[in-house]
């Protein structure tokens, strides 16, 4: 063979070799841990579906989103899920619950988190109790996989004054506290920061609002009544947390009522009987185009706010849901049912009334552009407002109160994402983003209480279906029932 054939062949082999190597390559499958096949996917940013869709995760990340037959050639996976017929929307978000009741009541509140991952939420936000340590701590082990519970954001110890009646924070009573809070909660590593205003200084309020956000903390709270809520606004509040606040921005005499109570000419209970008479829906809308225009968002809590508005006639004596809630925590439902059986019959009525009316502006809030946020205020003293169940009352009063499914749904999967600036992992479902779903029996933007009906949960890409959604549930009322007994010698 000549030299001049020798090197041809020698150039066509070299040629080849990548060409053969490349090929199989391509040709094989992906991997990926779970494919979920044939599901109409609910598209909650456009308030659409899209029907006949695969997905597909790898460890907890979506790796792939299209039609079934395009993404089911190119994948292959461990765990296949038939969705036929079925609706995935991404994880659901309550943001805003508690944990607390002192040291005696960890382990109770411990065994709530599986009650949020049985009803398709994958993250909560809490806002702040009487066992902030405790809850950094939990937030970490979730976090690092040694804790089972949803994705955990928690603002640790909230910001007070001096002797409040909430346990568990940093009193401040000075500039420099408010400095040396903000630098401990910055150490803590916190998601956001709470205020409220037991005993804290209005003026010391601003300040600490301020300061936060100049450290680049979001915060949420409580106004103190001495203040318009357009102050904190000012001041760069991110959350107004409860709609009573959104309600008192409404009233046209707001500064007045505030300005009258600093000064000590009325009491609370004086300036909450002029703000419920003077809301004025002009001035709302006015201050709502304001909340949006400096992206401040709204928590609503409406599922609190009606059960302890509507005690006199639902006693909840026979929630089956109390039996997943330990004793001692039912104990601590005592306080706040203890003070509605206080009223009297105008009292009552001037609750229901109050309720209502603010309910009212939460189509107004929507029509502004303000952002709304699915949150419950479920946890310890706040009376048969459930962990996990809860968010579903919240989205179905929603509803009720003049929101659109879609407008719920994306309070819920989006809102909270957005607020914390999350929403390039949450929100939707597409390749990049969390491998947070849950999978429903029905359409969520037909009828919310679609979201009920559950019938696979994919947190962090581990999948829970129905048994063993059903199971945890299980281990909860067993958990809760020994405690009870326990309670009972």
């Amino acid at each position: 063979m000549s030299s001049t054939l020798r090197g041809a062949i020698a150039a066509l082999l070299a040629f080849a070799a990548p060409i053969a190597t490349v090929f199989p390559a391509q040709a094989a499958a992906r991997a990926g841990d779970v494919i979920i096949r044939h599901a109409t996917i609910v598209d909650v940013e456009h308030a659409r579906t899209l029907a006949d869709q695969a997905v597909v995760t790898r460890g907890g990340d979506i790796v792939a989103t299209g039609p079934d037959a395009k993404v089911a050639r190119s994948w292959r996976a461990k765990r296949s899920i038939d969705a036929t017929g079925r609706f995935l929307i991404p994880g659901l978000w309550d943001m805003h619950m508690h944990f607390g009741g002192g040291p005696e009541l960890i382990e109770e509140n411990k065994a709530l988190l599986p009650l949020y991952i049985a009803h398709g939420i994958t993250t909560i936000r809490d806002c702040a109790g009487d066992m902030p340590y405790d809850v950094l701590a939990w937030r970490d082990e979730i976090a690092r996989g040694t804790l089972a519970g949803p994705t955990l954001l928690t603002s640790g110890p909230k910001i007070e004054g001096i002797n409040p009646i909430w346990k568990g924070t940093l009193e401040v009573g000075s500039q420099a506290e408010v400095d040396a809070a903000i630098a401990r909660l910055k150490g803590l590593k916190v998601d956001f920061v709470k205020i409220t205003d037991s005993t804290l200084k209005p003026e010391l309020f601003l300040y600490a609002v301020s300061q936060a956000k100049a450290a680049g903390l979001r915060t949420s709270g409580h106004i103190p009544m001495a203040l318009t809520v357009g102050q904190a606004v000012d001041a760069g509040i991110s959350s107004i947390e409860h709609l009573d606040y959104a309600f008192k921005a409404g009233v046209k005499d707001e500064a007045r009522i505030a300005a009258d109570f600093a000064a000590g000419r009325i009491d609370r209970a004086e300036a909450n009987r002029e703000l419920d008479a003077g809301f004025d829906p002009a001035t709302a809308m006015a201050a709502y185009r304001t909340f949006a225009a400096k992206g401040v968002f709204v928590t609503p809590t409406l599922n609190g706010s009606r059960v302890l508005a509507w005690l006199d006639s639902d006693t909840h004596a026979d929630d089956a849901y109390l039996a997943y809630i330990g004793p001692k925590l039912r104990k601590t439902y005592d306080w706040r049912i203890q003070r509605a059986a206080q009223a009297d019959a105008a009292g009552i009525a001037a609750r229901h009334d109050h309720f209502d009316r603010m309910a009212a502006t939460l189509p107004m809030l929507r029509d502004a552009g303000v952002t709304i946020i699915a949150g419950t205020d479920a946890g310890f003293l706040n009376s048969f407002n459930y962990p996990g169940i809860g968010l579903h009352d919240e989205l179905s009063l929603f509803v009720a109160k003049g929101l659109t499914p879609a407008d719920a749904l994306s309070a819920a999967t989006r809102a909270g994402p957005t607020w914390f600036g999350r929403l390039d992992r949450y929100g939707s479902i597409t390749p990049g983003k969390a491998a947070d779903l849950v999978l429903l029996d029905a359409n969520p933007l037909q009828d919310i209480a679609a979201t009920r009906a559950i019938e696979t949960v994919i947190l962090r890409g581990e999948v829970h279906d129905r048994a063993d959604l059903d199971r945890m549930l299980a281990e909860a009322r067993a958990k809760v029932a020994a405690w009870n007994a326990a309670e009972a010698k």
